[in-house]
């Protein structure tokens, strides 16, 4: 396993900064979602720095999808990013944990009424636009507050990323946003920026996720510039902000290759001024959202391994405290991880194994065929790379408590998130 900056080998032991993985497991219990902040904090900083530029604002979004909890919002607002929410619970906890909703950009492609009208009245900085539809429902509510809201429309560059199916978000079927290449979207974009209560300040775009090709976001950049430029040239209606979304690839395993994003965000600022000043858009705003990439490598998860399994067809299982219910993505499209032993970290590979987790499902496997010292009863087993989308996509699948997540800040650890008891799991049961 690749180990992360804040891991380092002491004697048998693999230690987080300064606090051994052994010592969390018996302080907090496992399984256990564990989050560092000191690299999270590093690479916000480096992100936003690799953004500054003399031609235009820029701002870094934080995906709330990806794991978000009071702690997280309040580390977003600290280091003054802003926030990619999709929905109105996301909105809320955003809010209760301090970042400002001017903020805000909401995103989904099918965002309720009263969706809507709650970001409205906790004024949302931006809402981003799915679709025509969405876009007349938007205005109805807004005449009925008297209220004005800024906005971008969200359009399917048609440029195709690299990526698993379910994460591509930019082909000419996608279920997002609308196409560049429908016949009537000078139609629909007229008829926005037509309307009295919706500023349209720009356009967004998102090809996908997990793309290791740095190519397909320059591609997605002039697709967006150029048909910015025809959008000004054949209805007169400014593009005063383009927010070109995210979808940099991470590592999980030796397979992944991803560029470095600080070296390549510099060179994709310069393309787009230079491509914009072609053009003649004057631009006032360049968005990223770097969704995974931002936090996917601060996050890991520790289990403990119960009982051991040879199947008569010669596999040979070992079992965790955890599985499907608090990471869901080897069973939905395939993910794959790393992991190791952090009490034998030193000790040679000796068996392969499957980790196979406890739920009800033949399906609920982490990772297929690994390499592992000699697994015994009692050890614990560390997987890296689970920042994001593992909090998050959690379930109570059999009635399985979510874990509970502690933060890591240099010498300091804390809980924030309690583990699920029973009585949580049953709370809004009704007898």
């Amino acid at each position: 396993m690749q180990l992360e900056t804040y891991q380092t080998k002491v004697n048998n032991e693999l230690v987080h900064s300064q606090h051994k993985y052994s010592d969390l497991a018996q302080q907090y219990g496992t399984p256990l979602y564990i989050f560092d902040e000191e690299s999270f904090r590093e690479r916000v900083y480096n992100f936003k720095n690799a953004l500054e530029n003399p031609y235009f604002e820029t701002e870094l979004l934080f995906a709330s999808k990806s794991v978000l909890t009071l702690a997280i919002a309040k580390l977003i607002s600290e280091y003054g990013i802003g926030q990619d929410v999709v929905s109105a619970g996301e909105i809320f906890t955003g809010k209760k944990g301090g970042v400002q909703p001017s903020k805000m950009y909401f995103h989904g492609n099918n965002k309720l009424d009263e969706e809507l009208a709650f970001a409205v009245d906790q004024e949302v900085g931006t809402i981003v636009i799915d679709n025509r539809m969405e876009a007349d429902r938007l205005n109805n509510i807004l005449e009925q507050k008297g209220k004005k809201q800024r906005a971008l429309l969200r359009l399917n560059p048609g440029v195709e990323a690299h990526t698993h199916e379910y994460i591509k978000t930019a082909n000419l079927d996608s279920k997002f946003g609308e196409s560049v290449f429908d016949e009537k979207i000078e139609d629909i974009i007229e008829s926005i920026h037509s309307y009295d209560n919706i500023e349209l300040a720009g356009l967004h775009c998102h090809i996908g996720s997990q793309i290791f090709d740095s190519e397909s976001f320059i591609k997605a950049a002039d697709e967006m510039l150029l048909f910015a430029h025809r959008i000004q040239t054949n209805l007169n209606i400014p593009i005063r902000e383009i927010n070109f979304g995210g979808g940099f690839g991470v590592y999980y395993t030796e397979e992944d290759k991803p560029f470095d994003i600080a070296e390549f965000l510099p060179n994709f600022i310069e393309h787009v001024h230079e491509k914009s000043t072609e053009y003649g858009i004057q631009l006032e705003k360049v968005t990223i959202e770097p969704g995974r990439s931002l936090v996917n490598n601060s996050g890991s998860t520790l289990y403990t391994i119960g009982d051991i399994k040879k199947t008569v067809g010669g596999k040979k299982y070992a079992f965790i405290d955890g599985g499907m219910t608090d990471n869901i993505r080897p069973a939905l499209y395939q993910a794959e991880y790393e992991a190791v032993l952090p009490n034998k970290i030193n000790e040679p590979l000796k068996e392969t194994y499957t980790i196979a987790g406890k739920a009800c499902e033949s399906g609920d496997v982490v990772i297929n065929n690994i390499d592992l010292p000699q697994v015994e009863t009692g050890d614990l087993l560390l997987v890296n790379g689970t920042g994001s989308y593992n909090y998050s996509m959690a379930s109570n699948y059999n009635h399985i408590p979510i874990p509970a997540m502690v933060h890591i800040d240099g010498e300091k650890s804390y809980l924030t998130v309690k583990r699920q008891s029973f009585e949580d799991i049953i709370a809004n049961n009704i007898l």
